[in-house]
């Protein structure tokens, strides 16, 4: 079956050229035009394995739109806007989008962006593309450090307390990076190549954005982090110990 893909914008030319396009590269597409729009689909038995998302919808927020969908629902989120200021870029990416892509865009690089999103999200019925967390979960399933408890198969991250602390799939895939090398610095471009499949381009923050969100979920002080430290001017470090341990079948 074709991919589905909402597509939120309300200028309706650009809707339809976008469904025009993806559906010439074997997606299928819902073109809508306000935010309650998206939320009644999302509600529907045809929910999309990802949102087109215009942050300059009219009277309505989008970040807020963004943040319910992320809070809600399981699906890929790329943020397009005609706002290309950095703050926007990195609040875009800090309520939980996939990516970010501002107008005017190209569109053979919007598809390619879209199709990495979908490989990286689809994990329920389709094996995890070849990341070290998806190759480490044949071997060693569960990842344990300080009362956490990372389980890479069920793709969980479990808090000391017992509780399920919920991420995103690129938070997932960063924090499964950094424990799988604990006590060694990585770059942002090696986080980026193993996390997201792509380079750092110049300025690029997402590693930067998903390391600050991580540490509000894991560290006591994420002012002072004890567990993913920063090394200036290199990358980041893994510090606590890790081990790793089958799940019991």
């Amino acid at each position: 079956m074709h991919q589905h893909i909402a597509v939120v914008d309300d200028e309706t030319a650009i809707t339809e050229l976008l469904a025009h396009y993806f559906a010439g590269h074997g997606f299928r597409t819902t073109q809508l035009h306000s935010g309650r729009a998206l939320m009644a689909l999302m509600a529907s038995d045809d929910r999309p394995a990802l949102v087109l998302l215009d942050l300059g919808l009219p009277g309505e927020d989008g970040l807020a739109i963004a943040r319910q969908l992320r809070e809600h629902w399981q699906c890929g989120l790329v943020i397009i806007t005609g706002r290309g200021d950095a703050i926007d870029k990195v609040v875009g990416l800090e309520v939980g989008a996939d990516d970010y892509v501002t107008k005017p865009f190209d569109l053979r690089e919007l598809v390619a962006r879209v199709k990495a999103v979908l490989r990286r999200t689809a994990t329920a019925a389709v094996p995890p593309p070849a990341t070290a967390a998806a190759a480490a979960a044949a071997v060693n399933p569960t990842l344990s450090f300080l009362g956490w408890h990372l389980d890479l198969a069920a793709r969980r991250l479990d808090a000391p307390h017992g509780g399920e602390v919920r991420l995103t799939t690129g938070e997932f895939e960063l924090l499964a990076t950094l424990a799988q090398h604990p006590g060694r610095v990585l770059s942002r471009d090696f986080l980026l190549e193993h996390t997201r499949g792509r380079e750092a381009a110049p300025f690029d923050r997402t590693i930067d954005v998903q390391i600050g969100r991580l540490r509000k979920k894991l560290e006591a002080n994420a002012e002072n982090p004890q567990i993913i430290k920063s090394v200036r001017g290199a990358g980041y470090i893994f510090i606590p110990p890790v081990t790793a341990a089958k799940v019991a079948s």
